[in-house]
């Protein structure tokens, strides 16, 4: 991520590219945000999870892309809007002040009062069959302290880097970086809740025993 900021800044070759980029996300407004989630968020991490089955889609695959089609589309445009809430409230402007007070709400508040818990509640919602009557406790305090506060803190971990780095570029470009970033963090997460498939690792060789006196 601080690469692609270093190319906007000093890369006078990447700048026709970062035009391109910039003029899909003017015409395309929301429909790009909520495409380019799409893509980063359920497609490619998709194809990476069949990938790593070796070509093979599973039972529950299809029903997995959908959900996280949806979630991922849905999240686009709810992010696309508070980034264009944190213009008007501190400017466009991609100066240190401006930044760091993008990431703080951005981090401080918008994750714990509502990224964090929509996050939570909808993979919830997915793991009780999408059975509404089955999630009154993911409304819970202790479903917010069990589930929503660890989603929290591996999300500060990478995403406040992160951020620096998508308000370090001006308002037509975050979207864009937010779904690179998406990809590499969904693959992630593909890649640790997958490994398994390949089999459990090899059990460690035996210590060789003390020989008795």
């Amino acid at each position: 991520m601080a690469g692609v900021v270093i190319a906007y800044y000093w890369l006078p070759e990447a700048r026709s590219w970062f035009g391109m980029l910039a003029v899909a996300k003017a015409r395309g407004g929301f429909a790009f945000s909520s495409a380019s989630a799409v893509l980063a968020g359920a497609v490619l991490p998709m194809l990476f999870k069949i990938a790593l089955q070796r070509g093979r889609v599973r039972a529950g695959d299809v029903q997995e892309l959908l959900f996280l089609a949806v979630f991922w589309g849905v999240d686009g445009v709810i992010l696309d809007a508070f980034y264009r809430l944190q213009a008007m409230l501190f400017g466009a402007h991609a100066d240190f002040a401006t930044v760091m007070k993008k990431v703080a709400v951005d981090q401080f508040i918008y994750n714990p009062v509502f990224a964090g818990p929509y996050t939570a509640i909808c993979y919830e919602l997915r793991q009780q069959g999408f059975r509404l009557r089955r999630i009154g406790h993911a409304f819970t305090a202790p479903f917010y302290r069990e589930r929503t506060i660890p989603l929290l803190c591996a999300t500060w971990t990478v995403w406040i880097p992160v951020t620096c780095a998508i308000y370090a570029l001006p308002s037509l470009l975050q979207i864009p970086l937010f779904a690179l970033a998406l990809t590499f963090w969904v693959l992630m997460l593909a890649y640790i809740t997958t490994a398994h498939l390949h089999g459990p690792p090899p059990a460690p060789a035996p210590l060789p025993q003390p020989v008795g006196e």
